[in-house]
């Protein structure tokens, strides 16, 4: 088995710390964010508002349905995990629903529950009970709900493997005929090997389910990559497209796509070529938008030992991939996150590290490479507390969502809670 997930985390803050709290060198041209005279002049007024999350939550996810923007969180009482989400109308956030709830989940900062409608209307929500803490195992469970989370059915689980290993870091997407999709990473192959302590490989894996949620698909998507970075998905007008972080035989963890084809995931490709080779996981992973043939990724790297965020464009479907395109200026965590826009540029969110401090962030990128000034969200906390922050969008309105976290009084431990704000795009 590879490493438990406590000691990746561990060394990815390590990562963190090495790549990201030193200056910054100087960087070229064409490393530096680049800026246009279109792109520049582009910004947005973030309003924060008031949340619908209450006192000890964290771990947000934003996902956009045709209702609008739907909101998830996770709220903590003693040994107790509940999965709550509101979704966002013209008044504000609706009230607080609970998906799912119980007291032995697996909860980490880069791998949140979830909660998705569907264009049926459906409620998908997706949390991980653990099946042995010693060893950080985890199973995936999915639930759903056809009457607004009023009831749910009988949990479901994608994978069949019987193995107490991680099954995590679920992206869920809709189906043609409006049904589920998902893919996830999968340890039941990383066994513990006596000539390699590490184990053997995390795998990343694709199910499906009917419209009667009968599971129609189970397979592997790539049989070895990075044992604890965040998948993505988005649907192209070619299908389905994931991104996650592969794993070389020469632990280089660069950025790589998959493409569902005839019922088939194509080899992983790179987004782009980064050679970074590190022997932990970074607990960064990708994200993607997509409308149309038109994708835009952003990833973390670190391959000079100083944080990057970057993101790039494809304009086939994740076929190819043109240059990367710098969003931090002085240093990131990455924690990235991007959503199109309908002229075709893109607005992408990082979580920016210099002079000691971490800050929420987001600018808008063209495919020319062009990109306007930072814009600042929030300041954020650099360790595992702020989690990844969100964005969404639905019509010309941006959504953001964080976790604040509020400074420790003595032993006390610190105070959690979701946040969210708005900004309304520009019109030109």
């Amino acid at each position: 088995m590879p490493k438990t997930l406590t000691n990746i985390l561990t060394i990815a803050l390590a990562v963190f710390a090495a790549a990201c709290g030193r200056s910054a060198p100087s960087t070229s041209a064409t490393d530096a964010p680049a800026t246009g005279a279109a792109a520049a002049e582009w910004s947005v007024a973030v309003q924060q508002v008031p949340p619908p999350s209450g006192p000890n939550s964290s771990e947000p996810q934003l996902t956009t349905s045709d209702r609008g923007v739907m909101l998830s969180w996770v709220e903590r009482a003693e040994n107790t995990t509940t999965l709550k989400f509101a979704e966002r109308t013209a008044t504000g956030w609706t009230a607080p629903v609970t998906a799912a709830s119980g007291k032995d989940w697996f909860v980490s900062y880069a791998d949140p529950p979830s909660v998705m409608r569907m264009s049926s209307g459906t409620l998908v929500a997706q949390w991980t009970p653990q099946t042995d803490p010693l060893i950080e195992a985890m199973d995936l469970r999915l639930a759903y709900s056809t009457d607004d989370g009023k009831t749910w059915s009988r949990p479901l689980t994608p994978h069949h493997d019987g193995t107490k290993t991680q099954h995590a870091f679920a992206s869920m997407f809709e189906l043609p005929g409006s049904t589920l999709g998902l893919v996830w990473l999968d340890g039941r192959e990383s066994m513990i090997e006596t000539q390699d302590p590490a184990g053997g490989s995390m795998t990343m894996r694709y199910a499906a389910f009917d419209a009667g949620w009968k599971q129609v698909a189970d397979a592997a998507v790539d049989r070895k990559v990075c044992e604890c970075c965040s998948t993505a998905a988005a649907m192209t007008s070619d299908g389905m497209l994931a991104a996650y972080r592969d794993r070389s035989d020469t632990e280089i963890r660069d950025i790589s796509v998959s493409r569902l084809e005839n019922g088939k995931w194509t080899d992983g490709t790179l987004v782009h070529q980064d050679n970074w080779k590190t022997y932990s996981c970074p607990v960064n992973g990708p994200a993607l938008s997509a409308r149309q043939r038109q994708v835009v990724a952003a990833w973390f790297a670190a391959p000079d030992d100083q944080g990057k965020a970057y993101a790039a464009f494809s304009s086939d479907a994740g076929r190819s991939w043109g240059a990367p395109i710098r969003l931090d200026e002085a240093g990131s965590l990455g924690r990235v996150d991007v959503e199109l826009l309908d002229d075709g540029s893109a607005v992408a969110s990082w979580v920016e590290f210099a002079g000691g401090r971490a800050q929420f962030r987001v600018r808008r990128i063209q495919p020319s490479g062009a990109s306007s000034p930072a814009v600042t969200v929030a300041g954020v906390a650099g360790g595992n507390t702020s989690g990844f922050p969100r964005i969404s969008r639905r019509g010309d309105e941006l959504v953001f969502s964080w976790t604040e976290s509020s400074p420790a009084a003595g032993d006390a431990e610190v105070s959690l809670q979701v946040q969210t704000a708005v900004a309304r795009l520009p019109k030109n």
